[in-house]
């Protein structure tokens, strides 16, 4: 059986800069950073008081209040994003069988609200006043189920859980369902919302977080003075179809997938394997898989936390990956804009990577002043290029050493 071809025919975003993949792009374009003080909680006592919030979102302007009681804050984010991309990918019981619609939406934590919510109910109120809703409502697989039943996606239906690369895992696994004809079409990516108490100080503990209250100097991706990163939250889904039967209902595309690697470093449960060698075997097989070589790629959207260590490793890891060209790629992280979204990065991440395609505009690193020697790659630094683009790849690394790297093409008839 041959190889189906795979494109992305709706997308779905909610974001610390835009509530929508529009005003999200518009965001990017802007060099809008949407990091400021911590709203959602009393964060007086952490030593880490800011974080990437959603801003405007009100959750019963789009659910039920008997919904709402059953959905965990990263079940709604998912779910949003979702109907965004049903929505501007016009698939419908009309034009699609539903039994071959697959949903892969991830997360890396999962229902932290509801966790520490319950937990408070049973340490003061005791065991009966936990919440019966208590299970469904925190297990990582079910903002994938709640997006399952909400839209009414038949297909196979399931999460990645891959810590901070769970949303590149989701598309790439995604991609590879619909490429050996196991699904038509599949709704991918990842959501997030782990800004709580535990979250904030669970990542400060182990030294992850910047510290720094700077907003414009807490987020800085390859700048020599990074010290962490920004907690963010927020969701994106990818609408993946196959190309046969997106010509047949007359869907717009917007890219299309061609490559996807991944690969473990079996080296440490935080730290990245020396040398960035775990994520440049990502790379290249994601290179491979897109039957391309390292000098077609136009632009990397890197993982790019802003934390000392990762920085520096992608940067070896890309130098390894695509030797000489290195030198040539443009290299940029939106991290500075929307924070670290873990386990949605990568879905929203590969949405910056389509609209760049789509309009040949390079997303900048913004808040770059101090440049790193260990850094030197052109980092795009604090101003977008317009700049017509053929090939974008998007880089995921998570807690585990788990490694994904995905390959997108602007799309040409």
């Amino acid at each position: 059986m041959s190889e189906k071809r795979v494109v992305i025919t709706g997308m779905g975003a909610i974001t610390p800069i835009g509530n929508n993949v529009e005003n999200f792009w518009k965001g990017i374009k802007n060099k809008e950073c949407g990091i400021g003080p911590i709203t959602q909680f009393d964060a007086s006592n952490q030593k880490v008081k800011i974080a990437a919030e959603i801003k405007d979102f009100k959750p019963e302007e789009h659910f039920e209040a008997k919904s709402l009681k059953r959905l965990d804050r990263f079940s709604q984010l998912a779910m949003v994003a979702a109907r965004e991309a049903m929505k501007d990918s016009k698939i419908n019981e009309e034009n699609t069988d539903m039994t071959r619609v697959g949903t892969i939406i991830s997360s890396g934590i999962g229902g932290l609200y509801t966790i520490e919510e319950q937990n408070r109910n049973l340490v003061e109120k005791g065991p009966d006043r936990v919440s019966p809703m208590y299970i469904p409502m925190t297990i990582t697989n079910m903002a994938t189920g709640n997006v399952a039943i909400d839209l009414g996606l038949k297909g196979e239906s399931f999460c990645v859980v891959t810590a901070c690369a769970s949303g590149t895992h989701s598309i790439g696994e995604a991609f590879r369902m619909i490429r050996h004809g196991y699904q038509d079409v599949v709704f991918a990516g990842g959501t997030e919302a782990s800004i709580t108490p535990t979250g904030i100080a669970g990542f400060a503990n182990i030294k992850a977080l910047a510290i720094q209250e700077d907003v414009t100097r807490a987020s800085i991706p390859f700048d020599k003075e990074r010290s962490g990163f920004v907690m963010g939250e927020g969701a994106g889904v990818l609408v993946l179809e196959e190309l046969e039967h997106a010509k047949k209902r007359n869907a717009t595309i917007y890219a299309e997938l061609v490559g996807y690697g991944a690969s473990s470093d079996a080296f440490h449960i935080t730290s990245p394997a020396p040398g960035g060698e775990g994520g440049a075997r990502a790379m290249k097989l994601a290179m491979q898989d897109a039957n391309i070589t390292p000098d077609k790629v136009d632009y990397i959207n890197a993982h790019g936390t802003s934390t000392p260590l990762n920085d520096k490793c992608e940067t070896m890891a890309i130098k390894t990956a695509l030797r000489e060209h290195s030198k040539e790629v443009m290299v940029s992280s939106t991290k500075g804009n929307t924070g670290h979204l873990l386990g949605a990065a990568g879905a929203v991440e590969a949405i910056a990577c389509i609209k760049a395609l789509q309009e040949g505009f390079v997303p900048p690193t913004i808040g770059y002043k101090v440049k790193d020697e260990e850094c030197d790659l052109d980092v795009v630094p604090n101003e977008g290029r317009n700049k017509d683009i053929q090939y974008a790849m998007s880089n995921s690394l998570g807690f585990g050493g788990h490694n994904s790297t995905v390959v997108l093409k602007k799309w040409e008839e």
